[in-house]
């Protein structure tokens, strides 16, 4: 049968620094070779995620932002919806009513609609259902953002947490219908296009991509390592979660190069 590892405080200690110099090794690297400047960065994680067409996405001036608009929705839902689960409960990890569930698939299948009828555009006389337009992507990569929200929270907290609650972070439609509108205020201020907004969104989307990363590889190395629900606080996640941030961080890197040595630019790619 097998047993949970275990260490000694001085190994944890000595892992724990180790992993430390890696990650700042890594993200030297990361802040020595990107764009400059903190939209540069941004742009750096974009580029790993996201195909920047620069007639898909909002423009600072003349300046495209680093994710597309589609992107830029998807991962800022993720983050509305990720904190506003936090805020409700912090130790939740129920999965929500069916009526919540309904209207997320529904939200999920606008956003495969709406990707898959723009992806038809790219075929010069190939039939699609209607003129693609940057609202539908972003509204509908809000949406999807949503999904991925409610779908990683409880899923981080039944894995990690050695305590956790039963009942859903939102518990009902008037919950999840709040946290909609929320999505809808900052969707409506996002179409204006003014710098004032569009500039904390741009950071924002890009810390949402390296925060669902980091999520997803935290609980991947619990799981891994078959540490599961033993951890009571934070501070003794502590070497997961810099684990899990230096691979989301890695793996960035790793694409990033990849896309950089077969394009030869920072740059979207070019349609037309």
């Amino acid at each position: 049968m097998f047993r949970p590892l275990r260490c000694t405080l001085t190994d944890a200690l000595s892992l724990r620094a180790l992993l430390f110099l890696l990650v700042a090794f890594l993200g030297g690297g990361f802040l020595a070779f990107t764009p400059p400047g903190v939209l540069g960065k941004a742009d750096a994680i974009g580029y790993a995620v996201c195909h920047r067409i620069d007639l898909r996405s909002y423009h600072i001036g003349a300046r495209q932002l680093p994710l597309c608009v589609r992107c830029t929705g998807m991962y800022m839902g993720a983050m509305l919806g990720l904190a506003y689960q936090f805020w409700k409960s912090r130790r939740c990890g129920g999965v929500p009513p069916l009526s919540v569930n309904v209207l997320l698939a529904l939200f999920a299948a606008a956003f495969a609609l709406d990707g898959l009828n723009s992806y038809l555009t790219f075929f010069p006389n190939f039939p699609h259902l209607y003129q693609p337009h940057n609202t539908l992507r972003l509204i509908t990569g809000t949406g999807m953002g949503l999904v991925i929200s409610v779908l990683l929270y409880p899923s981080f907290q039944q894995t990690i947490w050695r305590e956790v609650s039963r009942e859903p972070a939102i518990k009902n439609l008037r919950e999840f219908a709040f946290l909609v509108l929320l999505a809808a205020v900052v969707v409506s201020l996002a179409l204006t296009q003014n710098p004032l907004v569009l500039y904390p969104l741009a950071l924002l989307s890009a810390t949402g991509v390296l925060t669902i990363l980091t999520l997803i590889y935290t609980m991947l190395w619990v799981i891994v390592l078959r540490r599961e629900n033993l951890f009571m606080h934070w501070r003794e996640l502590s070497t997961f979660v810099l684990a899990g941030f230096g691979f989301g961080l890695l793996q960035i890197v790793l694409i990033d190069l990849g896309r950089y040595l077969l394009t030869g630019t920072w740059d979207g790619f070019r349609i037309g």
